[in-house]
Order: C-alpha cells, then sequence, then structure tokens
C-alpha cells in the first residue's frame, strides 16, 4: 500500500468535496441563515403570513428562473422571458375587457409561441448566439407592446377574478398559486430527469457537436425549447399580474435578472451540461429573502441589481474554479 493512500484527506477538502456532491445541502443552510439574520434584524416577522407572502412573490420568479434553467442546460440564455411575460399579461387584462376570458387567454399566450418560435429559428437554424437573439426578440416585443398599448388606451384594463385569487389568495395557509407552481414544477423536474427531451437538453449543453454526430436534430431541440421558455413565461405574466393588479409596459422585466441569478445559485452551469431545477428553485427562495432583506436595509433598486450581478459573477468563477480542480 503506499503512502499517498494512508495520507488522511484534510478536512476541509472532505467538507468541500461533500458540499459539492449535495449541492443542494449548502444552498439550504444559506437560506435558513438568511432566515434568521431577517428574523434578528426584524423580530417576529418570520410568521404564518411571511411565509405565504415570500412564497407566493417567490413562484413567478421561480417559474421564469425555470425557462431559464432550460435553456442554460443548453448552453443558452433566454433574455426574452421579461417581454414575453409582459406582454401576456397586458393583453390578458386589456382584452378581457371585451372579449371572453378563454378568448383573452389564448390572444395573450400568441406573442409568447411566436417569440419562442422565432428564438428557436434564430438560435437553431441561424445559429445566432442565444443572447443577441433573445436580446432582439425582447426589443422587438417591447416596441410592439407600446404600439399595441395605444390602440388600447382607451378600453381601460381589467385583472381577471380568477387570476386575482390565484395570484394573491390564500387557503388554509397555503398560497393558491401553488395549485399552479406544483404541477409545473413537478413536470419541469420530471422532463430533465426522466424524458429524452431532457436528456437532448443536458446531452447538446455538453458536447454539442457528438449531439449532432448521433444523429440528433440539433435545430428541433432549440425551437422546442424555446417555444416552451416562452409559453412558460407567458404563463408566469398572467401569474404575476393577478399578483401585483397592475398592468404595465414594464411589469416582469425586473424579474429578468433574478431568473438568471436563481438558477446559477441553484447550481446551474451557464456553459451548459449541468444543473437542474430544484437547486433553482431554492435559488427563487434565497433572491426573494434577500430581497425582503435588502428591502428591510433600505437599499436601492440600483444596489441590489449591483448585488445579482455580483452574484451571478462569483458563483460562475466558483464553478470555474471547482472544474479547474477536478
Amino acid at each position: 500500500m503506499s503512502a499517498t493512500a494512508l495520507t488522511p484527506v484534510p478536512f476541509g477538502r472532505r467538507l468541500k468535496r461533500f458540499m459539492a456532491d449535495r449541492p443542494l445541502i449548502p444552498l439550504i443552510i444559506l437560506l435558513v441563515i438568511l432566515v434568521v439574520i431577517l428574523q434578528i434584524l426584524r423580530p417576529g416577522i418570520v410568521n404564518e403570513r411571511w411565509i405565504a407572502n415570500t412564497i407566493k412573490f417567490a413562484i413567478p420568479l421561480a417559474i421564469l428562473a425555470g425557462c431559464q434553467t432550460m435553456t442554460m442546460l443548453t448552453g443558452g440564455i433566454d433574455l426574452s422571458v421579461g417581454t414575453v411575460a409582459t406582454m401576456s399579461a397586458f393583453i390578458m387584462a386589456t382584452q378581457v375587457v371585451n372579449q371572453d376570458p378563454a378568448v383573452a387567454f389564448l390572444l395573450a399566450m400568441m406573442p409568447a409561441v411566436l417569440i419562442g418560435l422565432v428564438n428557436g429559428i434564430g438560435v437553431g437554424v441561424f445559429r445566432v448566439h442565444p443572447l443577441i437573439m433573445t436580446l432582439g426578440t425582447s426589443l422587438i416585443g417591447t416596441g410592439c407592446l407600446q404600439v399595441y398599448q395605444r390602440t388600447v388606451i382607451a378600453s381601460g384594463a381589467k385583472i381577471p377574478d380568477f387570476l386575482a385569487w390565484l395570484g394573491t389568495g390564500v387557503t388554509s395557509g397555503f398560497p393558491n398559486a401553488l395549485l399552479l407552481f406544483v404541477p409545473l414544477a413537478a413536470l419541469i423536474v420530471f422532463t430533465l430527469a426522466r424524458t429524452g427531451f431532457g436528456r437532448l437538453l443536458y446531452a447538446v449543453g455538453d458536447n454539442e457537436r457528438a449531439t449532432r454526430l448521433s444523429g440528433v436534430q440539433y435545430w428541433q431541440v432549440i425551437t422546442a425549447l424555446y417555444i416552451t421558455s416562452s409559453v412558460l413565461a407567458g404563463i408566469t405574466g398572467l401569474l404575476y399580474i393577478g399578483l401585483i393588479k397592475a398592468p404595465s409596459l414594464s411589469l416582469a422585466e425586473p424579474l429578468v435578472l433574478p431568473s438568471v441569478a436563481a438558477p446559477v445559485i441553484g447550481g446551474t452551469s451557464i456553459f451548459g451540461g449541468r444543473g437542474g431545477y430544484t437547486g433553482t428553485i431554492i435559488g427563487a427562495l434565497i433572491l426573494t429573502v434577500l430581497t425582503t432583506l435588502l428591502t428591510i436595509l433600505q437599499m436601492p433598486e440600483g444596489a441590489r441589481r449591483i448585488l445579482f450581478g455580483l452574484i451571478v459573477l462569483f458563483v460562475t468563477a466558483a464553478y470555474l474554479r471547482i472544474v479547474e480542480e477536478r
């Protein structure tokens, strides 16, 4: 037996390896620490009502972060999710005034499907970088929404009662939004872990060239991915307007940067091929609690965005260091 085999592994290295193999544990520890700090700064704030409100605001972020998780697994990103969510919410609120809610819903989801299709074709067929492609469609969507606003400015807007109930309601201490989120989250987790489509997302992000050589139609996978991402973003917009109850042309835009930060915090690599949705959900909860903490500390919105950007940079640097060490 060699001397190297007898050398004990330092505790720090063993702890680091343990945390790397079980990434959800440090995330849960961080979440608990933030809640404890919040309770210390504002005694009595952590109660049943606070937990329900935190979950209500974390759910829209978690769904948008699910869009980013799936696109990041392929080495991409979707910066159009905020615009898609805003468009769906604004169109729903203005069309439901004169249309049947089912018709208004279909009209609200049409831009989501269209933008997702354009993103998928641009990235998958014409090989435009996802960052550029989704940023371009986001700007185009914002311009179209401003033109649309002028045509409906006289008719006003209305929040459907069902969306208000879903966004703000609480039943037996549990937010009603969980009725939407739990099935969606289960579907995303199942898709990534148990379906061929999910395995293809990991494969494309891990080695796109090898995936192509194995006979996979890359453009079909990418097109389906971005359509799915946009549809989820549209659903998020409908839920979010029920929560906020104030349609605007920038409704969901503040969620874009946190939706990128949440999967990164949750262990999803921006380089593709690594991550999962469970960690993203915890990442969304961490950011929501952190936002509450920063509000108590009276930190301005600009400083919050700087902090979220630093979080993304720090976690990415930490991931690169782990990869190099391995």
